[in-house]
């Protein structure tokens, strides 16, 4: 029998999409009052889900407090209260959109896991506004 488990984190950042080979006018065309060069901010929520075969000997699909921990060193630390684009790789060369940013987690994510479990990620940008990454 395979499960989920699902652990909640939250994170604020600074970010501006655009691109550096458009010009400031395409920019604002494609991207709107979110290529403000003075950049803007989110509060996001995350939702990472991991699934599995639940572990005869400890009941656990994966133990959430290793989860929240990397979720921690992967995620939060380097993310929260950032400038996207201008402190955090690969950001400074990758357009920091909501789908960008959720595949970058997400890799980070799939790294330190088992090969036999499962990663889901969602993250919000605004109560209305999220994308979801399985790695496919």
């Amino acid at each position: 029998m395979r499960l989920s488990v699902n652990r909640k984190a939250h994170f604020n950042a600074a970010h501006r999409l655009y691109r550096k080979d458009w010009s400031d006018e395409k920019n604002r065309e494609i991207f709107g009052k979110c290529s403000n060069p003075h950049y803007h901010g989110h509060n996001y929520e995350l939702i990472v889900k991991v699934t599995g075969k639940i572990d005869p000997e400890t009941g656990f699909v994966m133990d959430l407090k290793r989860l929240k921990k990397l979720i921690y060193e992967e995620v939060e630390v380097p993310f929260d209260h950032k400038n996207l684009n201008k402190e955090v790789k690969p950001f400074d060369e990758l357009n920091p959109t909501a789908e960008n940013i959720v595949v970058v987690i997400w890799k980070k994510l799939r790294n330190k896991l088992r090969s036999n479990l499962d990663l889901e990620v969602t993250l919000y940008e605004t109560p209305r506004n999220f994308v979801t990454y399985k790695g496919e």
